[in-house]
């Protein structure tokens, strides 16, 4: 147990058992996305993450619990891909800013569509109310 994780509640091994088996399978589908578009799964994460924001460098290291010169070296290649632009904070000029371009907006959509047909299968026995109240519990389990 790390020092900022407060210990919960025992899971049952049905749970804990269901919970891994699920992390298996998106971790599958997630990896084959990435791969046929030519991405790591480190950059299919970073591209989800900045889909909705403008983060700092420091703002995807902490996201991604990686390394700043980590973040440095996949937002570099990414801006060599053209998939990024880097620009200064409009308050801080010290700080840099990174924004998805347009091409990685179609990538993003391309992407996510792509996810959406892989994870589709892992809940098609579910009704609507039971995916909603399944995105309610794993977003509450998340702190969401």
């Amino acid at each position: 147990m790390t020092a900022d994780r407060t210990p919960g509640p025992q899971l049952s091994g049905d749970l804990r058992d269901a919970l891994v088996q699920m992390s298996f399978a998106l971790m599958a589908a997630l990896t084959e996305v990435a791969a046929e578009h030519d991405l790591s799964l480190t950059q299919l994460r970073m591209l989800g993450i900045m889909r909705d924001r403008e983060p700092t460098m420091t703002d995807l290291a902490t996201y991604t619990g990686l390394e700043r010169s980590t973040v440095s070296g996949l937002i570099d290649r990414a801006a060599r891909r053209g998939l990024v632009v880097k620009f200064s904070h409009p308050v801080d000029g010290r700080s840099v800013r990174v924004r998805l371009t347009v091409r990685a907006r179609r990538l993003e959509r391309d992407v996510t569509a792509a996810i959406a047909e892989r994870v589709a299968p892992l809940t098609g026995r579910l009704n609507t109310a039971e995916r909603k109240r399944l995105t309610t519990l794993l977003n509450k389990a998340l702190g969401l």
